[in-house]
């Protein structure tokens, strides 16, 4: 294992972060559990959850649910493995640098090796929630302005030059250079929770508008869907989990840290009933006619166009806000921790052009969740406890943890080909 000793430098103004300078510094546990607990269900529920009600179109209710339940204990017990990692690391004695990221774990457990591959996988997690942000964005704008008529002058407009989809992501795209080009978000930060706020509204409204139409009408729907979509399923149930990065930020904050696994399982628990019966009611509601976004089911009237935009405009904001790790990633490696204009800008523009090749919200998210957050999620925490505790592990432990390892792995590998498969089979 290698461990980075932390050099002090009062005198020193202008500090460049090195490999083994921690990506977070040190602060004050003064958080109580409840506000852990609204720390741990503002960093995993998001955006994703609006995909699904069509995962489980795809998979079947019953057993969408039983993947459901399997992944978020899967992801707390695997978020537990990093806490307990961390903790033991910082057991041990002689001035280690502090550890308060994924990143900080992985450089010292595994060197710059470890801290590379957190970094890339980090990197390619947050772009892909954003991606998956401008497909929400563009699809639902398209969906509730662009005119149904072949034969209405926007609709030639467009068929002579850019999908409609195109032209609001491509619209959007100056602004965003804009808003990632701030060099503190500490302006952008309150919208987080507004953007919480949004999510949590739509939800409300979608599930009361569900549970209305399911008194009215009940389409026929699937209890399962086979095992050929299995890993489909797996990998958007492990993507609208994803949000281990924060767990050791979040813990590190806590007044009474032997008590954040109670916390974190109540959140967990929590989130998993709400995703449930937010994917059970909205595939109840629509059977087969579900849309990859739900809140394109909601039809024409106030309050549906109310709740798209509101979710836009939220998506929109939260942008910067989830690209701001993968600067603090990229500037750190090739531009000496500096703030670099061009960097932030050709990475939004590297996200947007991704965005214009994926035509489906769900399947991207189950690419990315079994890519990119199977990695993150499974086999790291997984590798790095049992590299950390491998000599006073039983057989038990050992097994468990090499358990995991391989189904994380099989999940990565197997998800993102169908994923993929879905993505193409679309186009075609």
């Amino acid at each position: 294992m290698g461990f980075g000793r932390e050099k002090a430098s009062s005198s020193a103004k202008t500090f460049l972060p090195r490999e083994d300078t921690p990506l977070i510094a040190k602060s004050t546990p003064l958080s109580s559990q409840s506000k852990s607990f609204a720390n741990v269900f503002i960093a995993i529920v998001g955006a994703g959850v609006l995909g699904l009600p069509y995962a489980f179109k795809r998979t079947g209710w019953l057993m969408s649910l039983i993947m459901l339940f399997s992944v978020a204990g899967l992801t707390h017990y695997c978020m537990m493995l990093l806490v307990n990692t961390r903790g033991k690391l910082q057991s041990f004695s002689g001035g280690f640098s502090k550890i308060n990221s994924f990143g900080d774990v992985g450089f010292t457990v595994c060197g710059s090796v470890g801290r590379f591959v957190v970094d890339v996988m980090i990197v390619l997690s947050q772009a892909g929630f954003c991606i998956g942000y401008l497909i929400f964005i563009a699809n639902t704008l398209a969906n509730l302005f662009n005119s149904p008529s072949p034969d209405s002058l926007a609709s030639q407009i467009l068929a002579l030059s850019m999908s409609a989809k195109s032209w609001y992501m491509w619209g959007c795209f100056p602004f965003q250079l804009g808003l990632n080009s701030i060099a503190t978000l500490t302006h952008l930060a309150p919208l987080s929770i507004f953007a919480d706020v949004v999510d949590l509204a739509a939800m409300g409204v979608v599930i009361v508008k569900d549970v209305f139409i399911i008194m009215e009408n009940r389409p026929e729907v699937r209890a399962f869907g086979g095992l050929s979509v299995f890993f489909y399923g797996m990998g958007v149930a492990v993507y609208a989990f994803e949000g281990i990065g924060m767990v050791l930020p979040i813990e590190s904050e806590m007044r009474e840290r032997e008590k954040f696994g109670r916390i974190l399982g109540l959140s967990m628990g929590l989130i998993s009933v709400i995703y449930g019966a937010f994917g059970v009611l909205g595939y109840f509601a629509f059977g087969n006619d579900t849309q990859d976004i739900i809140t394109a089911n909601l039809g024409p009237g106030l309050i549906s166009l109310l709740v798209q935009l509101g979710l836009c405009i939220n998506l929109f904001f939260t942008f910067p806000l989830m690209m701001n790790p993968v600067y603090e990633i990229l500037e750190r490696r090739f531009w000496g921790g500096r703030y670099c204009l061009w960097l932030r800008w050709l990475s939004v523009l590297l996200v947007t052009l991704v965005a214009l090749m994926v035509p489906n919200f769900a399947d991207f998210m189950s690419l990315v969740g079994s890519s990119v957050c199977c990695g993150l999620g499974f086999v790291l925490p997984a590798l790095f406890h049992l590299l950390v505790f491998k000599e006073e592990m039983s057989w038990r432990g050992w097994s468990i943890d090499v358990g995991i390892v391989a189904l994380g792995l099989v999940l990565a590998v197997s998800g993102t080909w169908y994923a993929l498969m879905e993505i193409f089979a679309v186009k075609v």
